[in-house]
């Protein structure tokens, strides 16, 4: 521990039912300066998720039983602060089609095994840090037709009652808010993601659009603009 350790370690779940990774996952991430608790499965997971805090969750996708997917989808219909957890999914050999329903169903980005521990701590390190990070300026609320984005609280509403975000889309949205009515490339919008191709910011518009749209598929306030990326563009 150094002097510039933080008075309150990050306290991170890790879910899997590999034994040996795990175990190995809890050693390595505790040497690397976080409080790390462990659970086997998707049910003592749960128990873990409703008695404690975490600031972030690393969840394996194949698991017996209840599977990483489902596991996330539930935290995501959770309310307040568990609802919005960050979440890192370790997908087996990086199947496409589990880091795309993972991103989906609102997982913050994805890993696929076998991976490098120091990889591990550099993407949750990334996470975190978008998770935390406070919009320049302070701009004030935001109004998108019948929604409202306070990018200072990170917050979004719908005829005044909250609408659940994921921090990758509170993300995101922050990052579009601090220039609105201006397009934003999508080569800054991917340099903390882990798909260069830019396919998890996609996703994560897409189902922005779902929440903010009256027609996601003519959307009005969160645009594309052709060869560029995504511009904000509030009343």
């Amino acid at each position: 521990m150094t002097d510039q350790a933080p008075s309150r370690l990050r306290h991170l779940l890790v879910v899997d039912d590999d034994d040996r990774i795990r175990e190995l996952l809890k050693t390595f991430l505790t040497r690397s300066g976080f409080r790390v608790t462990a659970a086997p499965g998707a049910a003592p997971a749960r128990r873990l998720l409703e008695a404690l805090d975490f600031d972030l969750a690393v969840l394996d996708v194949m698991m017996p039983g209840e599977d990483g997917l489902s596991l996330v989808a539930w935290l995501r219909g959770q309310g307040g602060r568990s609802g919005r957890l960050p979440v890192l999914m370790l997908t087996a050999r990086g199947e496409p089609g589990d880091r795309i329903e993972g991103l989906r169903r609102g997982a913050d980005d994805y890993l696929a095994k076998p991976f490098e521990p120091e990889e591990l701590v550099l993407r949750i390190e990334a996470i975190l840090r978008r998770a935390s990070e406070d919009p320049a300026g302070g701009a004030a609320g935001l109004n998108l037709g019948p929604c409202v984005f306070d990018p200072g609280r990170g917050e979004l509403t719908r005829d005044g009652r909250a609408v659940r975000l994921t921090e990758a889309e509170v993300s995101l949205l922050r990052r579009l808010a601090r220039s609105p009515h201006e397009p934003v490339d999508r080569r800054d919008l991917v340099q903390d993601d882990v798909d260069p191709g830019g396919r998890a910011i996609d996703i994560q518009v897409t189902r922005l659009r779902r929440k903010i749209e009256a027609d996601p598929r003519s959307p009005r306030y969160l645009q594309t603009v052709r060869g560029i990326g995504y511009m904000l563009a509030p009343d």
